[in-house]
C-alpha cells in the first residue's frame, strides 16, 4: 500500500478562496491571502533547492523570534522534504551548541548575531537577507510532496528535567494535532488566531497555526508576547481574535497589566490554556469576567490530547478538569501493572492516535522506553477520570515522592498553596527525610508587599490536604525557574541544597 502523502491546506485554500486572508504579520504589518502565502511559500522552495541546495531529509535550524517568515519557512521545507528545527533563542550558547549538534543542520537562519560558529558545513543566513531572497525568487515548480510519516519538525523539549530532548512530528502528526484542536476548539473558516508564544514550541508552531490553516482561517503572528500590547489586541475589532492559547502563567500577566479590559474583547470564542496546572479558582475568576477559560493538556509528543468544552456551565462544573480526549485520540489510564484503573482511580496516561509522535531524533532507546509492546505512548503523567470521561491531571510520575508509605503528588500540595490569598507562585518537591523516607519541600513566590508565615501556610495546606501531604519546610522565592513554555524546571528545584533567597 503506497504512503499516505502530506496534506497541503494552504495549497487548497490558495484555489479555494485565494483573496481570503491567511496571515498577518503583526511587526511588520505585511499581509498575505492563501494565494500570496502559497505563492510565498513556492518561492521559499526555490531559495531553499536552487539558492541552497537543501536536499530531503535534510535540516534546516532557526534561532529567530516569531515571525510570518519562518512560517513561510517551515512550510517550504515540508513541501521540499526537509525537516525544520527551530530552536530557542533564549538558551545559551553551550545549550544552542548542543542541539545544534545533535539535529546537525545544513542551514541556520538567525535575527540577532550569532554568539558562537555554525556547525562544520551549516551556512548561516540572516532570516532578513532569506526573506529578500524569497520576494526575488521565482517560484519553484511544484512536486509531489513527501509522505506524511516523514519527519518534518524537530521540537526540542523545554527540559523540565533536564537536557532537552528532539521529538520528531510528522506531517500527519501535525494534520492531526489540526482536527483535534479545531473539533474542541470550534475553529472555522472565520477563525482569527493571535500566535505571541514562541514558534519554536508546540503551542506556537503547531497549536496556533495548523488549525487555523486547516480551516482556511487567519492567523496573526506576534514576535512575541507582551501583557499591554496583547490585551490591546484583544480588545481590536479590526482584528477580531476569536482563538488565544497560552500558558497560566501568561493570563495571569494579562489580568494584572492596567490594559486588561475583558469586557472589549468581543470576538473572543476562548482564552485556552496549557502547559502547566490551572487552579479551578483561577478559572472560575475568569468565567466572572465574562470570558470563557478552556483548559486543556497536550504534549510535543502527542499534540493536542485533552480539551473543556466551551460552554460556560460546563467548564464552571468541572473547574480544574483537562477535558475531553480529542477526536482522534486513543486514551487509557493504567496501573503500574498496565492494567486500565476504575473510574476515579490514579493511573499513568497512555496515549495513541495518528497525532503521536514516532520518537526522539537520535535516541532509539528514549524511544523504545517511551512506547509500550503494543504502542502505546506512555505519558510519565499520572491522573484521574471521571464518569463522563473528564479527565484531571494530578502530577507528572517523576515528581511523586513517597512519605511514610504513601504516595504524595506534588500538583496536589500546590493546588491547595496556589489558593492561598498571598501566594503567587508554588512548586513543591520531595526531598529525603530520616524519619519519613521523603517528605515535600515547598518554595513559595509571595504576591508583590505580602508576607508569609510558615505556621500559616502549614495550616493552610493542612485544612485542604491530608496531614502526610503537608510540606515540611516552605521556603522563599523571588521568582520559579521556568521553561520558555511556563514550565516549572524542577531539576533546578531539586539541585538547590539551600534555600535561594530564606525561609518563609
Amino acid at each position: 500500500m503506497p504512503a499516505w502523502t502530506t496534506s497541503d491546506p494552504v495549497a487548497l485554500h490558495a484555489r479555494t478562496q485565494p483573496d481570503r486572508i491567511a496571515c498577518v504579520d503583526l511587526a511588520s504589518g505585511r499581509r498575505w491571502t492563501y494565494a500570496a502565502l502559497d505563492e510565498a511559500i513556492q518561492r521559499a522552495v526555490g531559495v531553499l533547492e536552487t539558492g541552497h541546495g537543501i536536499e530531503p531529509g535534510q535540516r534546516i535550524a532557526t534561532l529567530a523570534r516569531n515571525s510570518a517568515d519562518l512560517a513561510v519557512l517551515q512550510q517550504a521545507a515540508m513541501r521540499l522534504g526537509a525537516i525544520f528545527v527551530p530552536l530557542n533563542w533564549r538558551l545559551a550558547s553551550a545549550e544552542k551548541q548542543a542541539i545544534l549538534a545533535d539535529c546537525d543542520p545544513v542551514l541556520l537562519l538567525h535575527d540577532t548575531a550569532l554568539e558562537m560558529a555554525p556547525p562544520k558545513g551549516c551556512m548561516s543566513i540572516e532570516v532578513a537577507a532569506f526573506t529578500a531572497a524569497v520576494e526575488a525568487q521565482v517560484p519553484a515548480p511544484r512536486r509531489s510532496l513527501p509522505a506524511s510519516d516523514a519527519p518534518s519538525i524537530i521540537l526540542y523539549t523545554s527540559g523540565t528535567s533536564g537536557r532537552p530532548k528532539g521529538v520528531i512530528v510528522t506531517e500527519r502528526n501535525a494534520l492531526a494535532t489540526a482536527v483535534n484542536f479545531g473539533v474542541l476548539g470550534r475553529v472555522g473558516n472565520a477563525s482569527v488566531f493571535l500566535c505571541d508564544a514562541p514558534m519554536f514550541h508546540v503551542i506556537g508552531l503547531i497549536t496556533s497555526l495548523r488549525p487555523p490553516l486547516l480551516q482556511g482561517g487567519t492567523v496573526l503572528i506576534s514576535p512575541g508576547f507582551d501583557a499591554g500590547v496583547t490585551n490591546r489586541r484583544l480588545a481590536d475589532p479590526a482584528l477580531g481574535v476569536t482563538h488565544y492559547f497560552c500558558v497560566p502563567q501568561m493570563a495571569r500577566m494579562l489580568r494584572d497589566h492596567p490594559d486588561f479590559a475583558p469586557s472589549n474583547w468581543t470576538a473572543l470564542t476562548a482564552i485556552f490554556t496549557g502547559g502547566a496546572p490551572n487552579p479551578a479558582a483561577n478559572i472560575h475568576w475568569w468565567l466572572a469576567q465574562g470570558v470563557r477559560m478552556v483548559d486543556g493538556f497536550g504534549m510535543t509528543e502527542a499534540g493536542t490530547v485533552l480539551g473543556m468544552p466551551i460552554e460556560a456551565d460546563r467548564i464552571a462544573s468541572k473547574a480544574g478538569s483537562a477535558g475531553l480526549a480529542a477526536p482522534t485520540i486513543g486514551l487509557r489510564i493504567v496501573d503500574d501493572a498496565g492494567r486500565d484503573v476504575a473510574t476515579g482511580e490514579l493511573g499513568e496516561i497512555w496515549l495513541s492516535g495518528p497525532s503521536i509522535t514516532p520518537g526522539y531524533w537520535n535516541r532509539p532507546e528514549e524511544t523504545a522506553r517511551a512506547f509500550t509492546a503494543d504502542g502505546w505512548f506512555r505519558t510519565g503523567d499520572i491522573a484521574r477520570q471521571d464518569e463522563e470521561g473528564f479527565v484531571t491531571l494530578v502530577d507528572r510520575r517523576k515528581d511523586m515522592f513517597i512519605s511514610g508509605g504513601e504516595n504524595v503528588y506534588p500538583s496536589e500540595i500546590e493546588m491547595a498553596l496556589l489558593d492561598h490569598p498571598d501566594i503567587a507562585e508554588a512548586a513543591v518537591i520531595g526531598v529525603a527525610d530520616e524519619r519519613w523516607g521523603e517528605v515535600g519541600r515547598a518554595f513559595v513566590v509571595p504576591k508583590p508587599g505580602r508576607v508569609l508565615d510558615p505556621a500559616g501556610l502549614a495550616s493552610h495546606c493542612g485544612a485542604r490536604i491530608a496531614r502526610y501531604k503537608v510540606p515540611k519546610e516552605f521556603l522563599i522565592a523571588q521568582a520559579l525557574p521556568r521553561t520558555a513554555s511556563g514550565k516549572i524546571q524542577k531539576h533546578i528545584l531539586r539541585a538547590r541544597m539551600a534555600p535561594a533567597d530564606g525561609k518563609a
